[in-house]
């Protein structure tokens, strides 16, 4: 029996039985379903206020998603045949909910401003290497209530998302700029080698853990984020940030197809988050939208001057803008990501395709 639902944007998804019997989310605000109004301090970031999820289905409240709506761990979800994304491991946590929803549906450990490194915004989020840590204990209190062998089953046949990245290089941008200098080759050799290191090494750590199918999402032009074009006078996209993530990305795809074959039984899809919204900036009109340099919410020149709160600017048709704040793509821009990942144009994914991956039976 297939169902449907009607997301804001007037877009029906089908609800189906899931493809996967769960699906576990690592990353940063992109994919944080809530985690991190759950962490304490003054500088960590929050999506806890309006206009945050004025669009989203069903209450039209702040969720911690840093989105008008969904987010594209939700998408992906529904894609699965989720209604949504898994509930954030901080929430599952403090409603004593963790087992059994870690069993039945899955858990996001996604923080806003995690980064591969940890120290990109250290102290304000949950790093990628401490979600990973915290996957490990929930398979632990998993093994306790049902077992080792039927965890293994279902990890094994689960999907994994991990998405991150775009905050260390926005914090490497920042380190650039404060001491007035341009990245050498070296700095940039050696960024990408730290990078590299700690994305390999979470790869593997997932896989030991039990994971076989793993959906990565790459870096995407961070250099044409209203935050960043605000900066420039004409309003450009900084080039040099752009090229800088395309090279990571480049090097990110062919590290993972190096690792890969050291992990029998592991297939991944590689998700080119960078040449996709590329492709929409190109065809701005074409998709429906009337802004790509814009926030919808926000505030000043290119809405970008000012966070979205409850003060903010808001502008009228917001399904129109591919940016959601000076940062994060609105709700109907990441449908259509999540939506590209699983069912194609081929080139935005690699080797196969999301769906490819959740379809793939586990050995």
């Amino acid at each position: 029996m297939v169902l449907s639902v009607v997301v804001a944007s007037g877009v029906e998804l089908p609800v189906q039985r899931p493809r996967v019997p769960a699906m576990y989310v690592f990353g940063d605000s992109t994919l944080d379903v809530g985690n991190n109004n759950h962490l304490e301090g003054e500088q960590v970031p929050r999506a806890n206020k309006p206009y945050y999820g004025i669009d989203l289905p069903g209450s039209g409240k702040p969720t911690g998603r840093f989105s008008n709506g969904y987010n594209v761990a939700d998408f992906v979800a529904k894609n699965l045949g989720f209604e949504k994304s898994p509930l954030a491991y901080m929430v599952l946590k403090a409603r004593n909910y963790l087992i059994p929803s870690a069993i039945t549906r899955g858990v996001s450990y996604a923080s806003a401003g995690a980064g591969i490194l940890d120290a990109t915004n250290a102290g304000n989020n949950i790093p990628l290497s401490q979600q990973v840590r915290l996957f490990e204990s929930t398979k632990a209190e998993m093994e306790a209530k049902v077992g080792p062998q039927a965890v293994s089953k279902l990890l094994s046949n689960s999907f994994f998302l991990v998405g991150a990245g775009s905050n260390d290089f926005f914090a490497f941008a920042t380190a650039q700029a404060k001491q007035n200098s341009t990245a050498t080759q070296s700095d940039v050799t050696a960024f990408y080698g730290s990078l590299l290191s700690n994305y390999s090494a979470t790869i593997t750590e997932l896989y030991k853990l039990g994971a076989r199918k793993i959906g990565i999402i790459n870096v995407g032009p961070v250099g044409c984020v209203p935050r960043v074009r605000v900066l420039n006078a004409t309003g450009a996209c900084a080039d040099g940030m752009n090229q800088l993530a395309a090279g990571f990305d480049a090097a990110l795809k062919s590290t993972i197809a190096a690792l890969a074959p050291k992990l029998p039984g592991l297939a991944y899809s590689v998700a080119d988050r960078f040449g996709l919204t590329q492709a929409t900036f190109a065809n701005t009109l074409g998709l429906g939208f009337v802004s790509s340099d814009s926030a919808c919410c926000g505030s000043g020149r290119l809405g970008a001057q000012g966070d979205c709160t409850p003060t903010a600017t808001l502008c009228a048709a917001r399904d129109r803008y591919i940016f959601w704040d000076s940062v994060h793509p609105s709700q109907r821009a990441a449908m259509l990501g999540a939506q590209a990942y699983f069912d194609g144009p081929a080139q935005y994914t690699s080797p196969i395709s999301f769906k490819q991956l959740a379809n793939m039976m586990s050995s």
